[in-house]
């Protein structure tokens, strides 16, 4: 099949592609910055020639959207709203101009749509769409309006021909240099990975493994529209969290942090202290209802997984150098 990946140069663009690549599938990336075969330049915002490789595709995966990773700054809010919401919109209207569309758009999303909250997890159909909570800093209900501006792009682009669906997505954990449990690591070596603020905060996140087989089960279920969580069904306290990845590590101790030290930290590291203390307790109501499996569904066995890829540094897993099919459609582009 031919599959199109916008903004897919980031950590997540990397495992869908090795992994979609590596099932003899044909993927192209759209990015600002081309600089290897099957990348092909867009800005993100305007239409262009890049809409051809649109037209006759089979799947679009559309990831584009400025990084989270930074201060959470009235300038860099803006810059989360615009580059996400405005890359939706073109897409959307690359498919719609398209004279073969795609069957299947997903589209990213994200978890913290959902409310800062310890008291219940929040699944799609029951949870609590954040914005309004008590005593949290303003700006996190800007993120929330972010996430539903974002979902809301594509909910109206007008694409009757290409099945539509949204990916609530957790925090990704891969062993890929820079991303989130490369970083979340790095501190546990620091002898850093303790609680943060008590750390009563729940931590939603998924195995890399298991993101790509649930963009396989989406696509291939036929009968799926709308937004779906795509998180490991167990979160659990920021405490827990780090002890169990201290645990795969071998680190017996890990400094605990404050707010206020957090703040430092995330200043430092110029990220922001949302993405440390907001309690994200979201569970995949909609994958499991429908009978997807998780491979690695609790923490201990992901953590130890991915602490042993990263002693090996080989960032798909596979030792026996065979790789598995992923996507059971028959490839080839429609007709």
């Amino acid at each position: 099949m031919k599959i199109v990946i916008p903004g897919g140069t980031g950590q997540v663009g990397a495992i869908l592609n090795r992994a979609l690549t590596a099932a003899g599938h044909e993927v192209v990336v759209l990015t600002r910055r081309p600089t290897r075969d099957r990348e092909v330049r867009w800005d993100g915002e305007t239409p262009g020639p890049w809409a051809e490789v649109i037209d006759g595709s089979d799947i679009v995966i559309n990831l584009a959207g400025r990084s989270v990773s930074c201060r959470y700054t009235e300038t860099n809010l803006r810059a989360m709203m615009d580059s996400r919401v405005r890359s939706t919109q073109v897409v959307g209207e690359a498919i719609a101009k398209a004279a073969r569309p795609p069957r299947v758009w997903l589209q990213m999303s994200t978890a913290t749509l959902y409310a800062h909250r310890f008291d219940a997890p929040n699944d799609e159909a029951t949870g609590v769409i954040g914005g309004s909570e008590p005593d949290v800093p303003d700006y996190w209900a800007y993120s929330v309006e972010i996430a539903k501006a974002w979902e809301r792009a594509q909910d109206e682009a007008d694409t009757p021909r290409t099945r539509k669906v949204a990916l609530r997505s957790a925090m990704v954990m891969s062993p890929d240099r820079g991303g989130v449990f490369d970083v979340l690591l790095g501190l546990v070596r620091l002898g850093l990975g303790g609680p943060v603020a008590g750390g009563a905060q729940y931590v939603s996140w998924i195995h890399d493994r298991d993101f790509v087989r649930a963009v396989e089960f989406l696509i291939d279920r036929d009968d799926l529209t709308g937004p779906v969580n795509l998180a490991a069904p167990e979160p659990l306290p920021q405490r827990a969290f780090m002890r169990t990845l201290r645990s795969a590590w071998g680190v017996p101790v890990g400094l605990p942090a404050t707010k206020w030290m957090a703040q430092i930290g995330a200043f430092a590291l110029r990220s922001d202290t949302e993405l440390l203390l907001k309690s994200r307790r979201v569970v995949p109501g909609r994958l499991l209802g429908e009978g997807f499996t998780f491979a690695y569904g609790r923490w201990p066995e992901a953590a130890d997984d991915l602490a042993q890829r990263v002693r090996l540094r080989r960032p798909d897993g596979d030792r026996s150098g065979l790789r598995r099919p992923v996507l059971s459609r028959s490839s080839g582009n429609r007709a």
